[in-house]
């Protein structure tokens, strides 16, 4: 079977298996959901994003629809967020501006934006209002609200909180010293989900007319692009990151870096119109197709799961949610390169 057909089989298979009626189990030991580690706010937001994106999968409704009460759950009355809750349900952590606050406003504005179900639409829309309140300390966290925030201003233009949210990102990116010729990276170290930075600069800088943070977004996609490829083939910054020293191809390597890079290059090109980021989002769908440093797959067909990690000898077997999640976005992608992709 051609590799194409065998990418237009994929279904919603595997997040099946690891989700129930409550969310999105976090990790996996093979294919099988671990339940021991049970559910994350980030996971619940990648899949509220996923799923109210995809157009073509017909059980995608189900998991938005908890994806989104897992949200609405996690977002206290003053905007911050939980993030870990135990197998029994019950919440471990205290709520805060982390990560997850970040990721469940960007799926709670990606929801807005893009789901076909008004009660979805409106209950997210009600707790994206309440998580407008905060701002947070960490960098991809701001981005990732941002992003969001964006989402929400495409269907609602006139929303002050949401462009309070952009703003407030957008002053942040273009405080970000810039780094030298050589590393013009704005951070000492890449470490995750590095093109969400030029992404958001892209998604900020197009929201509020700022030309000068869009051309700074498309020169550092450019460069972290460029720093992330090895030959004809993405080789993205491995686990532990790396600095201006360090060595720029290694192990292991995560999906969610190659999700976060497509993302970043289908926006460039939308803003662009530039033909070489379909070349960096060819890149990405084929770097789970074998086109990646250990010459294999990164999907396995038969479950319609994402292996966990890109290791120098093969892959870590285990199918979690990250992993198979960020294969999913990536493959959701795939239209705009092939033209027979449903």
């Amino acid at each position: 079977m051609a590799i194409q057909e065998e990418v237009q089989q994929l279904t919603f298979s595997h997040i099946s298996r690891l989700t129930d009626d409550r969310g999105i189990f976090e990790h996996a030991i093979g294919s099988h959901p671990r339940f021991v580690h049970g559910y994350c706010t980030d996971d619940n937001a990648r899949l509220l994003v996923v799923s109210a994106r995809e157009k073509n999968q017909p059980d995608s409704e189900i998991f938005e629809r908890i994806a989104a009460r897992f949200l609405l759950d996690a977002m206290m009355p003053n905007g911050k967020v939980h993030n870990r809750m135990s197998f029994d349900r019950v919440w471990t952590d205290q709520p805060s501006t982390d990560d997850c606050w970040g990721r469940a406003m960007w799926g709670l504005g990606v929801a807005v934006a893009d789901s076909a179900d008004t009660e979805i639409r409106n209950r997210c829309y009600e707790a994206f209002a309440l998580g407008t309140q905060q701002r947070s300390r960490y960098l991809r966290s701001r981005c990732f609200a941002a992003l969001g925030a964006v989402e929400v201003l495409k269907v609602d233009p006139a929303n002050e909180d949401a462009l309070g949210l952009v703003l407030d990102a957008a002053q942040v990116l273009n405080s970000l010293v810039h780094g030298s010729l050589q590393w013009p990276w704005p951070e000492e170290r890449l470490t995750y989900a590095n093109a969400l930075i030029p992404e958001t600069m892209l998604a900020c800088g197009v929201t509020l007319n700022d030309a000068g943070l869009v051309q700074r977004g498309i020169s550092l996609l450019h460069w972290l692009v460029a720093r992330e490829t090895n030959g004809e083939h993405l080789s993205v910054t491995p686990v532990g990151g790396c600095g201006y020293l360090g060595q720029a191809h290694g192990f292991d390597q995560q999906p969610i870096e190659v999700a976060a890079l497509a993302d970043a290059a289908k926006r460039a090109r939308t803003i662009t119109k530039d033909e070489y980021w379909d070349d960096v989002l060819h890149m990405a769908v084929t770097w789970f197709l074998g086109n990646n440093d250990s010459g294999v797959s990164m999907i396995d067909f038969e479950t319609c799961g994402g292996y966990d990690g890109l290791e120098h000898d093969g892959v870590n077997m285990n199918q979690g949610a990250e992993s198979t999640l960020a294969m999913l976005a990536t493959m959701q992608l795939r239209p705009l390169l092939w033209s027979d992709a449903p």
